[in-house]
């Protein structure tokens, strides 16, 4: 019996497609080049299609599947990408026709090993699957603190338990894949203030605190951001290291 979909970010799914990092190109470049052709990629859980985009420069033909209907209904089009409405563990793509498998920020919400069920299905010998996410963005000392306190202090009991593996660097997410080693992506941005809580909005544990408290939590920390920020409409350097697993189907545990 796999686990019910709670849909998290479908109640903002245009500022989710606004506010949300782009991931960086070499990335992309980097899991084409595994890859034993370059024929189709699945985009699991794409969300707004942002990495299913990328892939559509370096596949000839992109699958990206999202459990929300909202999140599909903005994402991004091109020619080569067919969006469909379907959980992770259950497509209809074909029997091992997949070069790329890839999973933006969610593989940490599935139920594993339905999933895992579904990759080793559709996946070609020798394709690959590459998983990654990322955590608290890195600006500089004054508003790193800030927002680790949003993060602990405010929202604290109101993340869910698989934002944990997010915390922990997916060291102990269950990956029954021969790991393949990568090099190190970080994803940079230039943001002004508005940006930065234009994209703490989107963090999944507003919701439920919206819920209990009728408010939202960000405006708690706006003051001691406006305090160390000089002017909110001045930008500064934003980065947030990837953490990246990534497999082979070869010789699968």
């Amino acid at each position: 019996m796999t686990k019910q979909f709670k849909d998290r970010f479908s109640n903002h799914a245009s500022e989710y497609r606004l506010y949300r990092p782009l991931y960086p190109e070499a990335l992309f470049n980097h899991l084409a080049s595994l890859a034993p052709t370059r024929e189709a990629a699945w985009d699991c859980a794409t969300g707004n299609g942002q990495s299913a985009t990328c892939l559509a420069r370096l596949f000839k033909q992109v699958y990206a599947t999202d459990a929300s209907s909202k999140q599909i209904t903005h994402a991004i089009q091109k020619p080569n990408i067919d969006y469909s409405v379907s959980p992770a563990h259950r497509t209809a793509l074909p029997d091992h026709s997949i070069d790329l498998i890839t999973v933006a920020q969610a593989i940490h919400w599935f139920d594993n090993e339905p999933f895992y069920r579904e990759v080793r299905r559709v996946i070609k010998k020798g394709g690959v699957i590459a998983a990654w996410a990322y955590h608290l963005p890195v600006i500089d000392p004054e508003i790193d603190r800030i927002i680790q306190r949003l993060y602990s202090e405010i929202l604290g009991p109101f993340w869910e338990k698989e934002i944990s593996h997010v915390a922990s660097g997916y060291r102990d997410l269950y990956f029954p894949f021969k790991t393949l080693q990568s090099p190190v992506f970080t994803m940079k941005t230039n943001w002004n203030l508005y940006g930065l809580i234009g994209y703490l909005q989107t963090w999944s544990a507003l919701e439920p605190y919206r819920k209990r408290y009728g408010n939202s939590p960000v405006e708690r920390i706006v003051p001691d951001l406006l305090a160390v920020w000089e002017t909110p409409s001045s930008s500064k350097q934003v980065f947030w290291p990837i953490i990246l697993k990534t497999g082979t189907s070869r010789q699968a545990c």
